[in-house]
C-alpha cells in the first residue's frame, strides 16, 4: 500500500448498494475492505473482482450486532494505521403495520442500523482523528424524512443515523474528519424489486424512474474524496425529486 492511498471500510459490502460504493472506491485507489456478515461468499466474489480490475480489497465477516466480536477485529486493524474511509451501509428492512409489529422486527432493525454504527465506529475513529484527517459517510434512507408505511422500525432507526450523523459532525469537525449522511430514495436493485413496479415508481419519482446504485455511489465517492473537505454534518437525498 503506497503512502498516500486511504484504507476504506464499507459495512454491508456485498449488497447491491454496497458493492457499487466498494468498486467505487477502489476505482480511486482506495484499499477496500469489503465487509459482510450472512452473505460472506458475496463479499468474496467481489473482492475477487475488484482485484481483478486491478483494485486492492479483501473480505471481512463479522456482525455489526455484536461488539465482542467486532471491537476485537476492528481494533486489530487499525493497530498499525487508520481506516479513514468509513461507510456504514450495513442495515435491514423487517417491514409490518406498526399495530402488528413484533418487538423482536423493532430491535432487530434498529440494532443493525444504530448499534451498528455505534459499534464499527467507536473503535475506528480515534485513530481516524489521530490521522487528522477521515471521511464517515452513513447510510440513510428517504424514509427517515418522508416516512413509508410499514416501516415504522426502518424509518426511526434511520432518523436516529441522521441525527447522529449531525452531532458527530460537530464533535470532529475541527480534526479534518467530516461525517455526512446519503439518503437514497427507491434505487433498482434486490430490495426494491418486489415493493415497486414501474408505474408506481413513475407516480411516486418526480424523475419517473428509480435510481442506481452507481447513481448512490457517486455522492459516496465525492464525500469521501478531498473535494468534500468543507461538507459535514448532512444528509443527502439521492431520491430523483422523492421527498
Amino acid at each position: 500500500m503506497n503512502p498516500s492511498q486511504k484504507r476504506a471500510l464499507v459495512t454491508g459490502g456485498s449488497g447491491d448498494i454496497g458493492a457499487a460504493i466498494c468498486r467505487r472506491l477502489a476505482a480511486a485507489g482506495h484499499y477496500v475492505y469489503v465487509h459482510a456478515n450472512q452473505n460472506p461468499a458475496a463479499a468474496a466474489t467481489l473482492v475477487s473482482e475488484l482485484i481483478a480490475s486491478g483494485g486492492q480489497a479483501e473480505a471481512l465477516v463479522f456482525d455489526v450486532t455484536d461488539d465482542s466480536v467486532t471491537r476485537p477485529i476492528l481494533e486489530r486493524l487499525v493497530a498499525d494505521s487508520p481506516i479513514q474511509i468509513l461507510v456504514n451501509n450495513a442495515g435491514i428492512h423487517d417491514d409490518a403495520a406498526f399495530p402488528g409489529m413484533s418487538a423482536e422486527q423493532w430491535h432487530r432493525v434498529i440494532d443493525v442500523t444504530v448499534t451498528g454504527f455505534f459499534n464499527v465506529t467507536r473503535p475506528l475513529s480515534l485513530p481516524m482523528l489521530h490521522s487528522r484527517w477521515g471521511r464517515i459517510i452513513n447510510m440513510s434512507s428517504i424514509a427517515s424524512l418522508i416516512g413509508n408505511r410499514g416501516q415504522v422500525n426502518y424509518a426511526a432507526a434511520k432518523g436516529a443515523i441522521n441525527a447522529a450523523t449531525r452531532s458527530l459532525a460537530s464533535e470532529l469537525a475541527g480534526r479534518g474528519v467530516t461525517v455526512n449522511a446519503v439518503a437514497p430514495g427507491i434505487i433498482s436493485g434486490r430490495l426494491s424489486a418486489g415493493a415497486f413496479d414501474a408505474d408506481s415508481i413513475r407516480k411516486l419519482v418526480p424523475m419517473k424512474r428509480a435510481g442506481t446504485a452507481a447513481e448512490v455511489a457517486s455522492l459516496v465517492a465525492f464525500l469521501a474524496s478531498d473535494e468534500a473537505a468543507y461538507i459535514t454534518g448532512q444528509t443527502i437525498c439521492v431520491s430523483g425529486g422523492l421527498g
